[in-house]
């Protein structure tokens, strides 16, 4: 399994505690992006992520937690990431953005609330890399792992060994030493406040001990 580190509940000052987490044992450096409109909080400009993530060696996974997907899209799309993800509850045309991201040569990720049954996404999953499950609500850092996601994450899993489909499955929310371990049909786990409240080095090795 691999580890997304999140960086939106990491203390002053930014780039330089983000360069230092980027160059332990993480997979990603996951950016979670807010507009305060899609969801209540909201986070940096383009610019001011831009600034924090210059020394980041490791391939970005980015998150839109956003209403005008389009417009964060051909932002984001300059930080050349691995991934950028968007919410299927923030697009009335679904197939439309998978495109659109498609076209700028990246890979395409859609996101699911907690309320959302993935037999509402089912038509997309042939089209896209990556699954990202919320196990908490999305907007805020610190909650608590979502126990029903578990039974998201399997579902998803099975459908694409059914299938043989090619999508990545991810996780987000309440990641710690423990939560981890119920996630085994994960191929990602972001993980944010569990890393950054505590010694970095610490708490990667623990999720590691823990995974599959």
């Amino acid at each position: 399994m691999k580890i997304s580190a999140s960086f939106l509940d990491i203390k002053e000052p930014k780039q330089q505690e983000l360069f230092k987490l980027s160059n332990l044992d993480v997979d990603y450096i996951h950016l979670d992006v807010m507009d305060g409109i899609f969801v209540e909080n909201k986070t940096y400009s383009y610019e001011e992520f831009k600034d924090i993530v210059k020394y980041v060696t490791k391939p970005k996974d980015i998150h839109l937690m956003v209403s005008d997907v389009k417009r964060y899209i051909d932002e984001y799309a300059n930080m050349n990431p691995e991934f950028i993800t968007f919410h299927y509850e923030a697009s009335s045309d679904v197939g439309n953005v998978i495109n659109y991201i498609k076209h700028k040569n990246l890979k395409v990720g859609i996101s699911i609330k907690p309320s959302t049954d993935i037999k509402e996404i089912l038509e997309y999953l042939e089209y896209v890399d990556l699954i990202l499950v919320m196990s908490v609500e999305p907007g805020k850092g610190g909650q608590q792992f979502m126990e029903e996601s578990v039974k998201k994450i399997d579902a998803l899993n099975e459908l694409r060994l059914k299938n043989n489909y090619n999508y990545l499955i991810e996780v987000d929310g309440g990641i710690n030493d423990e939560t981890i371990e119920k996630c085994k049909n994960a191929d990602i786990c972001v993980v944010g406040s569990y890393i950054t409240k505590q010694d970095y080095e610490t708490a990667i090795y623990k999720l590691r001990k823990n995974q599959h």
